[in-house]
């Protein structure tokens, strides 16, 4: 084995770990892969727009930064078949539906207080199921 054939495979075995490390995780979204965890910051997150204030200069930034954060957790989830099942994803499914709906349909209109409620009773089921590991 020449030194140019070892340098090109060591050379390929670097991008392919480095590729593989970056795909791991998205910065972006803030979404590591652990269920878990990504689950409960996507709930934080989504728990800080909809109680910001109308008037609050970031809204729109945040709203979008979460509409991408849904779109991320759920292509991440929706077909694993260990988690997709669990009735945490199926709720927390069924709210980010309703809130990326909202979202894509009358972002410019206030979210609804009986919506913010709906939402908030939503999300505190998910943190049950995931308490008990559902």
């Amino acid at each position: 084995m020449s030194i140019k054939s070892l340098i090109t495979r060591l050379l390929a075995l670097v991008l392919v770990v480095v590729v593989g490390l970056t795909g791991c995780s998205n910065p972006e979204t803030g979404l590591s892969g652990d269920y878990r965890q990504d689950t409960l910051t996507v709930l934080d997150n989504l728990n800080t727009v909809i109680e910001l204030p109308e008037d609050d200069p970031k809204k729109s930034q945040m709203q979008e930064k979460a509409r991408k954060q849904i779109n991320a957790y759920v292509a991440r989830y929706r077909r694993d078949n260990s988690i997709a099942g669990l009735r945490s994803f199926t709720t927390m499914r069924t709210a980010l539906n309703a809130l990326g709906g909202y979202y894509n349909s009358s972002s410019n209109r206030p979210l609804p207080e009986d919506e913010k409620e709906r939402l908030k009773q939503e999300f505190a089921s998910v943190e049950r199921s995931l308490e008990l590991a559902r």
